[in-house]
């Protein structure tokens, strides 16, 4: 399983939302977390936590492509996490070779094309509505089914449109539009997901659904339970798990899976 790092270049994301506002420093926290084993490091200046307000796009813009510049001339492989196509753009001219979207790429109308004329990897997420809406839109009689259905219309369009399904990566949008059950719902079931027929991503980290279970941590405590879930994409094949704690990620993985080759 690969480790995608999370960089976030913004003032209000849940978890680290200020740390990274200057962009050498942006850079140097990207190289480190590759350094520590992440294979792709996935900038995002616009922060999708329930109810954020939208990030006009040339403040998006100035938040991210300085920083996926600079990555990716230090030699860093780079994702782009957004859900507007010219940020998109601007990031695949600097070299990001993953585009990253919340909306599974339905919430800009250019979006799809942008993706069909590049050659990236795409991330398809799940997630009703808009981070404004998602948690209003939380309702499910049959969580797994739904949003495997929902995913399943979306790489069918990413097909349409001419993105091979060999570059389709995703993501059932843990906490995203989703309540405590139907996160447990569909974690416990993630291995059902390999029926779309694409590599599955689990991006639960630092997530509220940890002390939901486990009681009151703030997210920098998290780290425990992100541990487990990172484990349980693991045993559930997942291709890829979306962290902010790269190396103890990376060193769990590594005890993990030599104990599974024992």
């Amino acid at each position: 399983m690969q480790i995608m790092g999370i960089l976030n270049v913004t003032p209000d994301s849940f978890s680290d939302g200020g740390r990274l506002a200057d962009e050498q420093a942006a850079i140097a926290a990207g190289i480190a977390l590759h350094e520590a084993g992440a294979a792709i490091i996935d900038v995002g200046g616009e922060s999708t936590r329930p109810g954020a307000a939208p990030v006009p796009l040339q403040e998006e813009l100035r938040r991210t492509i300085p920083v996926v510049d600079g990555l990716v001339r230090a030699g860093v492989p780079v994702s782009i996490d957004t859900m507007k196509a010219e940020v998109m753009r601007r990031a695949l001219a600097a070299g990001a070779t993953m585009l990253n979207d919340v909306s599974a790429l339905a919430g800009d109308p250019e979006s799809l094309a942008v993706a069909a004329a590049s050659e990236a990897r795409i991330v398809l997420m799940h997630m009703p509505g808009t981070p404004q809406t998602m948690q209003e839109l939380a309702h499910y009689a049959d969580p797994l089914a739904e949003v495997m259905a929902a995913l399943a219309a979306r790489i069918a369009a990413c097909e349409a449109a001419g993105i091979a399904r060999a570059r389709i990566i995703a993501d059932p949008g843990i906490g995203f539009g989703k309540g405590l059950e139907h996160n447990l719902a569909i974690l416990r079931r993630l291995d059902a997901f390999h029926s779309l027929g694409v590599p599955l991503l689990l991006g639960a980290s630092r997530k509220s659904l940890i002390p939901a279970i486990a009681g009151p941590a703030p997210a920098a405590d998290r780290l425990p339970g992100s541990l487990a879930l990172a484990l349980h994409a693991a045993t559930m094949g997942a291709a890829w798990v979306r962290v902010h704690d790269v190396a103890a990620t990376r060193q769990a993985l590594a005890v993990w899976q030599a104990v599974q080759a024992a």
